[in-house]
């Protein structure tokens, strides 16, 4: 190789190196985050509700291009675009202020986010009814009742929506329900009438009626021709809360009023029946339970239903020896063990599940109905409460909803069958042993199982028409209406608290009404610190102070208070209020206007929570048996 052209590959293989070294130092130019601009709705806009809200932005990126721009309302992601110009669309926008903002990102993931921009939505003021329910026709007609069904109304776009609708027999209001079907009993037989139904709207519009529909009853009855139950709670603590022992039902006249009486409770624990435990109850973990005054506690003569004191050794002493006594006094009372409750109803998910029910079921009936119990305290062994209880209830806090635990949704099959499956082995020991549910009336509750499914295997449903409002708001409510009020601002399933919407719940479900036995209360739910307005009804307050736990007060206690009294006629309940604490309880009056409705409807009868909250007269219990019959 020459010299020259050796010295010309040396100059070049050096200007290389130095392209190299200046591309190695040259700076790389950083990503320009882009630039976004809602551009609408502006700030301050207010639109009504149901209206379409449609967000638009501006964005540009200096040294790349967009990638997306994301609407947000507060944290919530309500739509992108990947293309200009950059828009969505939100419907269904809460009622309420909003926040909303737009976040663009480039090419190169760097993003930007606009200006906030606070919008409204406002109620809008409804005026226009609903649609009049069209289809009216009778599904099923017997001796002493007419069902019917309708097809469902419509309201106006934009509309406050179909609230429920007023049922007419020969012109008269006979009731309300959210459902499209409804059953009127309690009707003399072979008799016509014409039926009419209106729908309202959650503003209170309402339609004409429908076209009438003429239907009659059948030449006789053909229901279940059984007396409807009377019934209440005997808790196993009010001995120790007010002295309350079976003695208290005889010495006022309650155990002779009864039909039925139900024992709380006893509990679900470990995939079976727990008796023979002396444990405080622990509403975290289930665990509890009071043998003690169960089938031990030696009874004086004093205190004793027949005035024979209990014999120390018996196999059995306690609550269950009185109620065997009460029996053999009442030959018509039937008495159930209650089973679960609110603060033991954790045990029932598990024991409902296939792979442990009919063991579980078995050991209840051994220890409740064979009558074997642990020995406890010198009490107990085989055969030791025999023939003290007729039957179960089953008072599961709730199945596929919260209680003091949430369920799952397998829980409403399992429900099912485990109910099943107590019949069945109710009816392995004997006929006539009785199976009956403690269910939840809020909607919620009710749709959560299925009554359609479940109702073939009990004697009864007790629907618990109380705690629909209470402390745990900051909104004075009644606690257990019959009916809707009219002025109740409740939205979403609490529009349908009250006794009338979880009858007909069951009812268009299929529930035959016989089977469904009305709930009311011996106490009732307060709040202090209560604004004047409406006479404290639906005003902010505080939970107020009760004898029985916060925010909860017995009858015997609530009925001596020397304050004024109103009454809400529509809702058919009624409150106290001394101009700074508000008390929502039933008392005879109110209850006997629920006996009318019992009446009227055909349902069951009814049953009292508990005996212990009623006067000394039982004056509750009186006036459920007083409006019973015929």
């Amino acid at each position: 190789m020459s010299q020259r052209r050796f010295r010309s590959i040396l100059a070049a293989i050096a200007v290389l190196g130095l392209l190299a070294l200046f591309a190695v130092a040259a700076p790389r130019v950083a990503n320009q985050a882009p630039a976004v601009v809602l551009t609408a709705p502006a700030a301050g806009t207010s639109f009504a509700a149901g209206q379409p809200i449609v967000l638009a932005a501006n964005a540009t990126d200096t040294d790349g291009s967009i990638a997306r721009v994301d609407f947000y309302a507060g944290k919530t992601l309500l739509g992108r675009d990947t293309s200009a110009p950059y828009a969505i669309t939100w419907d269904g926008a809460a009622i309420g202020s909003h926040v909303l903002k737009a976040v663009a990102v480039d090419n190169r993931k760097a993003s930007a986010t606009s200006a906030r921009v606070t919008i409204s939505v406002q109620a809008t003021v409804d005026t226009i009814a609903p649609s009049v329910p069209s289809g009216l026709a009778t599904t099923a007609q017997t001796g002493d009742s007419i069902s019917l069904q309708w097809n469902p109304a419509t309201d106006n776009v934009g509309g406050s929506g179909v609230a429920g609708y007023d049922v007419y027999r020969d012109g008269a209001k006979i009731g309300s329900t959210i459902a499209t079907a409804w059953t009127d009993a309690g009707l003399a037989a072979d008799t016509a009438h014409a039926y009419g139904v209106r729908a309202r709207d959650a503003a209170g519009n309402v339609s004409a009626q429908s076209a009438p529909v003429i239907a009659s009853t059948t030449g006789s009855d053909t229901g279940s021709g059984s007396q409807r139950r009377v019934a209440g709670y005997f808790t196993q603590w009010g001995i120790y809360n007010q002295g309350y022992t079976a003695k208290s039902l005889e010495a006022n006249g309650t155990a002779a009023r009864l039909t039925h009486l139900n024992y709380a409770f006893g509990n679900v624990r470990d995939n079976r029946c727990e008796v023979g435990v002396l444990k405080a109850v622990n509403a975290d973990t289930g665990e509890g339970g009071d043998a003690y005054a169960d089938y031990s506690r030696t009874f004086t003569a004093a205190e004793s239903v027949d005035g024979v004191a209990d014999v120390w050794g018996a196999p059995l002493r306690g609550h269950w020896n009185q109620l065997r006594k009460l029996k053999a006094k009442h030959p018509q009372l039937k008495v159930l063990v209650s089973l679960g409750g609110w603060t033991m109803s954790r045990g029932f998910a598990s024991a409902a599940r296939p792979e442990n029910r009919a063991a579980f079921v078995a050991s209840c009936i051994d220890a409740y109905i064979r009558g074997n119990l642990p020995l406890f305290d010198n009490a107990g062994g085989a055969g030791a409460a025999a023939g003290v209880f007729d039957g179960f209830d089953i008072d599961w806090e709730y199945p596929a909803a919260c209680g003091l635990t949430c369920g799952g949704a397998e829980d409403a099959e399992n429900f099912t069958a485990l109910l099943a499956e107590f019949r069945r082995q109710l009816d392995a020991v004997r006929p006539g042993l009785e199976l009956t549910v403690a269910v939840g009336a809020g909607i919620d509750k009710i749709r959560a199982t299925a009554p359609e499914a479940y109702h073939p295997y009990v004697d009864a449903i007790n629907v618990m028409a109380y705690d629909f409002h209470g402390g745990w708001e900051n909104r004075t409510n009644f606690h257990s209406a019959l009916f809707n009020g009219s002025g109740d601002p409740s939205t979403g399933d609490a529009r349908y608290y009250n006794a009338n919407d979880a009858v007909q719940a069951f009812l268009g479900l299929g529930v035959p009404a016989h089977k469904l036995v009305l709930g009311m209360a011996s106490y009732g739910r307060g709040w202090t610190n209560v604004a004047g307005g409406n006479n404290g009804l639906y005003q902010s307050g505080t939970t107020a102070t009760g004898s029985l736990e916060p925010g909860i007060e017995r009858y015997a206690v609530l009925k001596v208070l020397p304050w004024p009294r109103f009454t809400d006629a529509g809702a058919k309940a009624s409150w106290i209020y001394d101009g700074r604490t508000f008390w929502s309880f039933d008392d005879p009056s109110t209850i006997a206007d629920k006996m009318a409705y019992v009446r009227v409807q055909g349902l069951g009868g009814a049953f009292l929570w508990d005996f212990s909250g009623d006067d000394a007269q039982g004056a509750l219990l009186a006036a459920i048996e007083a409006g019973s019959g015929p």
